[in-house]
């Protein structure tokens, strides 16, 4: 082997064992070091070791740095009523399907009057008052006769209110009235009384009562709960019991924040979603195994079909409630707990 004046060999503490190379600047570095313990025992010190600052943490012996960092796990649940009516249409909808009538009556064939009313009976009186005032058979498409001269003026003007529902539900209305008429043989007909529709605002809506069930109707309406007295709002959650699933967690969940008083179904076994909620500073478990960096959300489907939600008996610490729609919901939590579930609500 030739020479090298940068690499010096040195042999090993075994006896057959063979040389190891080292460089020159590490050999200088190991003797130098040998020298200072030497010179350390001698005087009868240890090895001198530098005290750490006077200002510095000392490193731990408690059992909290040997923890291992975990999740608390949650099941929530998303229960919620869905939409009980369509949603309201836009003017261009509107403007649309009214044209779509109009059109229909221009293609469609003449109505044959006799066919469906007897000449001189009452119903035939009271067709003829009918068809004088709108024109048209058809009871909802306002003043519009679709063979005269201006027939093909069937769109809907600036202004009219003809595609309004509301006016077309009052004009059918009027139509089903029928007024006193005499007919052939002198009896009178009376006057029938037509049943109205539903109004699609309720009165929980014009009181602003987020408690009822009655409200919003066509908008879907979920399930918040406000955990102590100044707690914030969310949805209902509990820790998962020992090897218990999702959809049982969730089954129990509703019965012990909502109460009995509720017909609910939770849908599927896997969740919507997730959403990881981290603690400013770790916390120890109450068994003082594991170290709580925060919690898991594993949210549930459910749909409440009849009931209302009672906590008066809750074990879940929950002191009020609230059906929300989306940007209620928006409204009522805080923003970083919106931004974790606001992708998994229904905007309707």
């Amino acid at each position: 082997m030739p020479h090298n004046p940068e690499f010096i060999l040195i042999p090993t503490n075994t006896k057959q064992g063979p040389s190891i190379p080292i460089c020159k600047t590490c050999r200088l570095s190991l003797q130098q070091q040998r020298l200072a313990s030497a010179a350390a025992v001698s005087a009868g010190h240890p090895s001198p070791i530098e005290p750490p600052p006077s200002g510095a943490a000392l490193p731990s012996n408690t059992p909290s740095a040997s923890l291992r960092t975990a999740y608390r796990v949650k099941a929530s649940v998303l229960l919620s009523r869905p939409p009980l009516i369509t949603r309201d249409l836009t003017p261009f909808e509107k403007s649309y399907f009214l044209y779509q009538r109009r059109l229909n009556e221009r293609l469609a064939m003449p109505f044959s009057r006799y066919f469906y009313y007897q000449k001189g009976t009452p119903g035939d009186v009271e067709w003829k008052r009918k068809i004088k005032e709108r024109l048209t058979p058809a009871r909802d498409i306002g003043v519009y006769n679709a063979y005269a001269k201006e027939g093909w003026n069937d769109e809907v003007l600036v202004g009219a209110n003809e595609s309004e529902p509301d006016v077309q539900v009052d004009a059918l209305l009027k139509d089903a009235e029928v007024e006193g008429l005499t007919g052939e043989e002198g009896q009178e007909v009376k006057k029938q009384e037509v049943e109205k529709p539903m109004p699609r605002i309720t009165e929980a809506d014009r009181i602003g009562d987020t408690k009822s069930l009655d409200r919003n109707l066509q908008r879907t309406l979920y399930l918040v709960v406000r955990e102590g007295k100044e707690g914030k709002w969310w949805f209902p959650n509990d820790v998962l019991v020992g090897k218990e699933s999702l959809h049982t967690a969730a089954e129990r969940i509703i019965v012990q924040a909502g109460g009995l008083n509720m017909n609910t179904w939770v849908i599927g076994n896997i969740p919507l979603g997730h959403y990881i909620y981290n603690f400013g500073t770790a916390m120890e478990a109450q068994d003082q195994s594991e170290e709580l960096r925060g919690e898991k959300f594993f949210f549930m489907k459910g749909r409440i079909m009849a009931g209302q939600a009672n906590l008066a008996d809750n074990k879940l610490g929950l002191t009020d409630f609230q059906w929300l729609a989306k940007d209620e919901i928006q409204k009522t939590l805080t923003p970083r707990d919106w931004n974790g579930v606001k992708n998994i609500l229904s905007e309707r």
